[in-house]
């Protein structure tokens, strides 16, 4: 492959995925040429795309920061990518870098859009700072308190990153509810207790609700003690869950909140600029537990459209799908 060209994984909703080879144009002077390293797949959003099943409504607002197409046509999809700079301005050559790019071997993207990795943090687990940045927005819009009862229903990774987080608050006990026991090892990994559905703790002061189920939503509502909030993360594409608003729901005065990475939380946003709060995010993956959340092997680039049809099949149960790009160039 020339120097002068790319590989990137292109998404044909519904169901397809394709590589192709890109050119890519003269580098401009405030841009870096960034050869990928890793990048990571986030599971919820990139096969919800691949599978069809963003509404019309919704094309624009779910475009990725740097996506190339527009749906319902094929798109260039992903952020969340590390790579080193070949190219670019005064010291920034052979700098690691994190960038919310899609899967591609190389690309050009503005210096103000690449955050370098600080010394402590290690490049291949980087890749989860796009998640992490997504956790953070969610525990800025339902925060936990010092001695807070917090509990987090779903564990993938945008879960496990909530738990992991809020039991780094003195005094708050986290609970991860999940309906497969098989991840009690990663909350285990975490730091943080686990529970199914039928063993989870009530009456809680801050719930989190992350497994894009309408049974799991209606957990989390069951779960919330007096006053409190639910933050919901999950995204549900084309679906309709039926929200639990009987019972006890109204009786409890109960809040449920969204939260979204599109924007900094409300509470944060007049000091927070997205680059501020990405830069956390990539700060915070010097932490060695989130190596829990990746999958027990990484899969290469050439693999992922294979590996993109095994994600969105209904009962796949991979964490944070790893890619490797050694082999490209």
């Amino acid at each position: 492959m020339s120097l002068s060209s790319a590989r990137a994984l292109w998404l044909a909703p519904p169901n397809h995925a394709m590589i192709r080879e890109m050119p890519l144009d003269p580098r401009p002077a405030d841009h870096l040429r960034v050869r990928t390293l890793y990048s990571a797949i986030s599971k919820g959003t990139e096969t919800l795309v691949y599978s069809g099943r963003v509404p019309e409504s919704e094309y624009a607002r779910m475009a990725a920061p740097f996506q190339a197409g527009q749906l319902p046509e094929p798109v260039r999809h992903g952020y969340a990518n590390v790579g080193i700079v070949e190219k670019g301005p005064h010291d920034w050559p052979g700098r690691l870098v994190f960038c919310l790019f899609g899967h591609q071997s190389r690309f050009d993207i503005p210096i103000d859009a690449a955050v370098a990795l600080p010394d402590d943090v290690p490049p291949a687990r980087a890749v989860l700072a796009a998640n992490l940045e997504t956790a953070i927005n969610a525990l800025w819009d339902g925060p936990p308190r010092v001695g807070d009862r917090v509990t987090v229903v779903g564990a993938g990774v945008l879960g496990a990153l909530v738990a992991c987080l809020a039991a780094d608050i003195p005094g708050v006990h986290v609970e991860l509810v999940d309906i497969n026991s098989d991840r009690q090892p990663l909350a285990r990994a975490l730091g943080v207790h686990f529970a199914t559905p039928d063993t989870a703790a009530p009456a809680r002061d801050v719930v989190f609700h992350a497994s894009a189920t309408e049974a799991g939503l209606n957990t989390a509502i069951g779960l919330a003690g007096t006053e409190a909030q639910i933050t919901e993360m999950s995204w549900y594409g084309d679906k309709r869950p039926g929200i639990a608003l009987g019972g006890a729901f109204h009786a409890k005065r109960l809040t449920l909140r969204a939260t979204q990475v599109g924007t900094v939380a409300p509470s944060q946003a007049a000091r927070w600029t997205h680059a501020r709060r990405l830069a956390l995010a990539v700060s915070l993956c010097n932490d060695p537990r989130l190596d829990a959340l990746f999958n027990a092997c990484d899969v290469v680039f050439d693999d992922l459209p294979a590996v993109m049809a095994r994600l969105a099949e209904p009962g796949d149960r991979s964490l944070c799908q790893r890619v490797t790009y050694s082999e490209i160039d």
